[in-house]
């Protein structure tokens, strides 16, 4: 098939039924080692596991063909995968532009991790093409970091445009797409380089399983050199690497991928505008309602606008007492599994900016919206409120 849809790719690419027994779903494989056919006579390649895997295989075949990349690494948490892919790009001196309201790990990896190494990081609003254009350095940025839909304020980031302006001086544009997930966002054909994912989240979609993945897109390159070779050689060179039942797991759920984002998407939607106007909620970001300042944006580069909402009450009281008094909406850190999820960002997920620059209101709270009945979520946020 020339242009599969994209729920036939995401349950048949990589998946071949089992040519030994048949069996439609491909076995996971349980093993270290693989046997020689004498020194260095690697069957189909397989040497040791650290260094390829049929499962983990099947699930980076996978991946590439949702996000459309050339090559996809399957690690074994999503911040393991930006680790490498970092480190494949950067060397000291090198400058990351990120925007102001990242995954608070995502900035705490560079922050703590790399510019003790060498590495410049400065922070901006990423929907300002303005200030990410002031904020490149032409000699020395080397990434512009893009979440979109942010994290977890909803702001939403113009790929093709920062690709533009981060490619005008050599710099590789990184979108994590874990907000939108493939079947909502295609950044590497807006012009993105690299596309990062926690798996954890969506595309395992069912809250059991940790990972991260990596996709490079077709001929990107640094000093010269294949981004996708030198990801590689660092994932098997540090071993970062998913396990098989962890890939196996992740290629289950990205099976129901689309149907998946369909109802989260639906429910958020019908929650945010619930919501608007109500008189415990001050702000409610949502990419969906048509006064976001990103909604035309969105609406333009996303097929629908995802399963996640932020909420701004009144104060610090108010919002915790919010996260505190639902029922179906759990009190929890992550978010893309089929329940439904509330955080509370400032002292959870994002607890590593707090008193800086970055910290998020302390009147925020954070919906994974899941899939079960709308009126069901929304009853429970009603009641929720009640108590606030």
């Amino acid at each position: 098939m020339t242009d599969p849809d994209f729920s036939t790719t995401a349950i048949h690419a990589g998946q071949g039924f089992d040519p030994t027994t048949g069996a439609v779903i491909p076995p996971v494989y349980f093993t270290t080692t693989f046997v020689q056919d004498g020194i260095g006579g690697f069957r189909n390649g397989y040497e040791y596991a650290r260094g390829g895997n049929p499962t983990r295989d099947a699930l980076q075949t996978l991946l590439a063909a949702l996000e459309g990349g050339d090559r996809a690494f399957s690690f074994a948490s999503g911040l393991a995968g930006e680790d490498t892919l970092l480190r494949a790009i950067l060397s000291p001196s090198d400058h990351v532009l990120m925007g102001n309201d990242v995954y608070g790990g995502s900035h705490r990896l560079v922050n703590r991790a790399l510019v003790p190494w060498g590495v410049s990081l400065s922070t901006v609003d990423m929907s300002d093409l303005d200030a990410v254009k002031s904020h490149i350095r032409p000699d020395s940025t080397k990434v512009v970091w893009v979440e979109t839909p942010s994290n977890p304020l909803m702001k939403i980031t113009d790929i093709a445009a920062v690709a533009e302006l981060a490619h005008a001086v050599g710099a590789i544009v990184v979108v994590d797409n874990t907000f939108a997930s493939p079947y909502l966002q295609q950044p590497l054909s807006l012009g993105a380089d690299v596309v990062v994912h926690s798996t954890t989240k969506y595309l395992g979609g069912h809250s059991d399983v940790l990972g991260g993945a990596v996709i490079v897109g077709a001929g990107v390159q640094v000093r010269g050199e294949s981004l996708a070779d030198k990801v590689a050689f660092l994932q098997f060179g540090v071993g970062a690497v998913s396990g098989p039942m962890d890939a196996w797991l992740t290629i289950r759920g990205i099976k129901t991928l689309a149907v998946r984002m369909d109802r989260h998407s639906s429910n958020a939607q019908t929650i945010a505008e619930k919501l608007v106007g109500h008189p415990k909620v001050g702000k409610v970001f949502y990419p969906g309602l048509p006064d976001h300042p990103g909604h035309e944006l969105a609406a333009r580069q996303m097929k629908s606008f995802g399963g996640m909402i932020s909420l701004q009450l009144a104060d610090r009281a108010a919002a915790r007492k919010l996260a505190e008094s639902t029922k179906l909406f759990q009190l929890a850190e992550s978010l893309g599994g089929v329940e439904s999820l509330m955080c509370y960002p400032a002292e959870m997920t994002h607890a590593s900016v707090k008193g800086t620059a970055l910290e998020v209101p302390e009147n925020v709270v954070r919906l994974s919206v899941g899939i079960e009945g709308v009126d069901d979520l929304l009853g429970d946020l009603l009641a929720g409120l009640e108590q606030v």
